[in-house]
């Protein structure tokens, strides 16, 4: 099971792409309101979240967490104790942790960046403290997958989609969707 957490101001397409891609795949996709169940996203969309953060269970079912980008919305998932936990546990058990536009600055204020390649929004690089910026659209350096923004959504879900059923079902997906790069 993957986790993704949302808070009000998250980008809708960062979060919703991945969530369907990995759902594609049949991959369990829990999305969590950190702060409420029903999140309202940077453009004024509403979603209900699956569950809400005292539903969380960070055990060996979860796979990986996803953080979507938008501002306000990656500040308010890092202002969260939850999403905070999430992330340690993720890293200390070698799970995949995603997070896509502004929220790969989250990583790299936790350090766990240093050394890795990584990408993010432009303008948030010199928070990716110690890591190898790169200008690609995803990147994967060991559990650790990043994404520009919104344009690069579905292959930031096949990324993650890659790492859990393997790069044919994530190629599998992205032919069905009719993808092209």
């Amino acid at each position: 099971m993957i986790y993704e957490f949302l808070a009000d101001g998250f980008e809708e397409i960062e979060a919703l792409a991945p969530v369907d891609f990995l759902r594609r795949a049949g991959v369990e996709v829990v999305t969590v309101g950190v702060y409420s169940q029903e999140v309202t996203g940077a453009h004024g969309i509403k979603v209900v979240a699956d569950i809400t953060a005292d539903d969380v269970v960070l055990g060996d079912d979860l796979q990986g967490i996803i953080l979507p980008g938008g501002m306000p919305g990656a500040e308010n998932l890092n202002n969260s104790a939850l999403v905070q936990n999430a992330i340690d546990f993720c890293e200390s058990d070698g799970k995949i942790i995603s997070a896509i536009c502004a929220a790969p600055f989250i990583l790299g204020r936790k350090g766990l960046l240093e050394g890795k390649k990584a990408t993010c929004f432009p303008g948030f690089e010199d928070e990716l403290k110690g890591a190898d910026v790169v200008e690609n659209g995803v990147v994967t350096d060991g559990n650790i997958v990043t994404a520009r923004g919104a344009g690069v959504a579905w292959e930031f879900g096949a990324a993650i989609c890659s790492l859990i059923k393997g790069v044919a079902a994530s190629q599998k997906i992205l032919g069905s969707i009719q993808w092209r790069k």
